[in-house]
């Protein structure tokens, strides 16, 4: 296996060495080492014998790949990735080598194509989100969401930031890795039945974050947050699940000042966690501060209608040093994929889309909690995702589940009181929701 392994025992060793480890098992001993492959006795971690073609290899890797399990499971998970279809219009198109092989548009009179697919993109996005300005991408949800605050805080002077408990964890968990950093002081505002309770006092913040719907797949007050965000002289930033744009209000119409959200269920299939594609929209007014990119219109000499990178401030251009964010590039590939999904759905194909979850995640809803000893987290009415208390474990029951051709959904943490967070996307169809939920009863007797 040593002939497919790029780096020479020297240049591990130094690269060790650098960051300060004895051994590649330390490098990776955050990994669970029941996640981990051993390696054999003869110091092979795969059983790939020497001198085999090309062809031989891949044949091999992927007879070995077809033994995990999450390979071919109905998929009922989601907190923030989600199994959505993707139409072959969208690959065929996507994958054209002018997007594929295309490089930062630098020069406009090059890359007008890639440039216009841009501007499409944000001119969706704005319209989704109802607020003015949307930049050509981020890198995913979560860095969208520190991006968010980031603009906050420069905006309004003030380091504090009320948190939802309802906003994804991970993306939590990458904010306050930031905040380590920034200095920002982040409060955690605590869910109630399954939403957001803000607090009647507290140190003034900067910010007010909260997710909608939320984490657990509630719908969220929208009119109360934002009345809290107006009553501190705040900035109210908005997690938005874009699918949710099918039949709810805009973020944007309750007032948010900036909308972040993770673009995977547009055009972007699952895929081992990435690529994905955050999406960012603020107000008019918030625009100096926008992170990254920010692709207009304009015309050319002969007066021809024309496309250029209108503000890039954070890269290597201009007002660096006042920059109050560092990123310098986005997901164009991404975010042209999901600019041709949602031409591709129109006004009506996404709002039949998010019928279709709403429609699937009710049933499955209300089929498992007939089940007895299952419960509902929380009563507030829910679009897509939904959780559930069990008289089983949760992580018991994904292992059981899994044996039984699904991946149940995501075990929640204490944060939440346990229980399982489910997701149901037009993918579903009745008889699989029957035979999950029939797994599930078996599970839970």
């Amino acid at each position: 296996m040593g002939h497919y392994v790029p780096h020479t025992d020297d240049e591990i060793e130094s690269m060790l060495a650098f960051v300060g480890l004895a051994s590649l098992d330390e490098l990776f001993s955050t990994i669970p080492e029941a996640l981990r492959l051993a390696a054999g006795d003869d110091g092979r971690y795969l059983d790939v014998p020497d001198g085999l073609s090309e062809p031989d290899v891949l044949y091999e890797m992927e007879r070995l790949a077809g033994r995990n399990r999450a390979a071919g499971l109905v998929c009922f998970a989601g907190g923030g990735a989600y199994d959505h279809e993707v139409p072959s219009a969208v690959k065929r198109l996507t994958f054209r080598s002018e997007f594929v092989t295309a490089y930062t548009p630098y020069q406009p009179e090059v890359s007008q194509g890639v440039l216009q697919a841009l501007f499409e993109y944000q001119t969706l996005i704005s319209r989704m989100t109802g607020v003015a300005v949307a930049n050509a991408s981020l890198y995913d949800g979560a860095t969208a969401t520190v991006e968010a605050v980031n603009l906050a805080v420069a905006a309004t002077g003030r380091s504090t930031v009320w948190v939802s408990g309802g906003v994804n964890p991970l993306w939590r968990e990458t904010l306050r890795t930031f905040a380590k950093g920034t200095g920002h002081d982040l409060v955690p505002v605590p869910l109630v039945d399954g939403v957001t309770v803000w607090p009647e006092a507290g140190e003034r913040p900067g910010a007010v974050l909260l997710q909608y719907p939320n984490y657990l797949g509630c719908l969220e007050d929208m009119e109360r947050a934002a009345a809290v965000a107006q009553q501190h002289g705040a900035l109210l930033l908005v997690a938005f699940d874009p699918v949710a744009a099918g039949l709810l209000r805009t973020p944007g119409s309750y007032g948010a000042d900036v909308v972040v959200g993770e673009g995977q269920p547009f055009g972007t299939p699952l895929s081992l966690g990435g690529p994905y594609l955050g999406l960012f929209a603020c107000r008019s007014e918030h625009v100096r501060r926008l992170p990254g990119r920010l692709v207009g219109e304009t015309v050319d000499v002969d007066g021809r209608r024309a496309y250029v990178t209108t503000l890039r401030t954070r890269e290597q251009d201009i007002r660096r040093e006042k920059a109050s964010s560092n990123v310098c590039t986005n997901q164009t590939l991404i975010a042209i994929c999901c600019a041709i999904q949602l031409s591709w759905l129109g006004t009506s194909g996404i709002r039949q889309l998010a019928l279709r979850c709403a429609r699937g995640t009710r049933y499955a809803r209300e089929s498992l909690l007939a089940i007895d000893g299952v419960e509902p987290l929380g009563t507030a009415p829910t679009l897509r995702e939904f959780a559930i208390r069990t008289p089983v474990a949760p992580e018991v029951i994904v292992e059981r589940l899994a044996e039984e051709g699904f991946l149940a959904g995501i075990p929640l943490s204490e944060e939440y009181g346990g229980g399982l967070l489910v997701a149901v996307t037009e993918r579903r169809t009745r008889a699989e929701i029957d035979r999950y939920v029939e797994a599930m009863e078996k599970v839970v007797r």
